[in-house]
């Protein structure tokens, strides 16, 4: 099938638009595209290389994309035991099939692994995510953790320096001993950086096994008294203080 080639500078990418309209995230966008799910203007689109404009008409799977939503923010306790992803090949319960159904579509900020539970932020822009997963940002991950183990201080003040882990460089890591009870311990961990599974791996290398990690705060925004599985809506006026305006209006 043919292509479009729109070179207006005035416009963008066609999957930034399709993640603006909250449709899916920019990476499952070209993918679609690529599967031959998305027309311009009547054109069934092969590659995700495509500028379109305010002009531009655009369909996924045969319905008109809607125009940008306004941008969204959602905190959400994650039950362990659910994955963040929106399909399983293993067929494991996940955590966009358990939000409620009047929750608009929304993607993930970060994850939390299958048995990690804790606050997991929710958007339905491609763009915040983004920008709210870079280590740039400069935001602290902040978790309780429960170690089998006794934890050494020492140990755990060296974290701060960072840590290489089977040749993966960590940056630095807080870490502190909030209390020893017989064979385990609680820890209080701040990090930024917020790896695929980067608490378990450096404390795997302190010989601390982890059983049990929660997540109670992602930048300014806290887990509080959010309880398992429930959801709430961060509001307007809170999402523009914290992220910049520009990020929370509407386009």
């Amino acid at each position: 099938m043919s292509t479009v080639a729109n070179t207006d500078k005035k416009g963008e990418r066609i999957a930034k638009r399709m993640a603006d309209a909250g449709l899916c995230s920019r990476r499952e966008a070209e993918r679609w595209i690529v599967q031959g799910r998305v027309e311009v203007d009547g054109v069934k689109l092969t590659s995700p290389a495509v500028t379109v404009t305010d002009e531009s008409v655009i369909v996924v799977d045969g319905v008109p994309l809607p125009g940008r939503a306004r941008t969204r923010l959602w905190c959400y306790h994650k039950p362990a035991g659910l994955v963040t992803t929106h399909s399983d090949e293993k067929g494991r319960p996940t955590v966009f099939a358990s939000l409620p159904k009047d929750l608009p579509r929304v993607i993930s900020i970060g994850r939390l692994d299958l048995t990690s539970e804790g606050l997991l932020l929710l958007t339905n822009s491609g763009e915040l995510a983004r920008k709210l997963e870079s280590p740039a940002t400069g935001w602290r991950r902040r978790y309780r953790v429960r170690v089998h183990g006794t934890p050494q201080p020492e140990a755990l003040a060296k974290l701060a320096k960072g840590i290489t882990v089977e040749g993966m460089r960590y940056g630095p890591i807080e870490a502190e001993l909030e209390r020893q009870v017989g064979s385990n311990a609680w820890l209080t961990m701040g990090l930024t950086e917020g790896r695929n599974r980067e608490v378990r791996r450096v404390m795997e290398a302190l010989d601390l096994k982890v059983t049990r990690l929660i997540r109670v705060a992602y930048g300014p925004f806290q887990l509080g008294n959010l309880e398992s599985g429930e959801v709430r809506e961060v509001p307007g006026k809170v999402l523009r203080e914290q992220v910049g305006v520009s990020e929370a209006k509407r386009k």
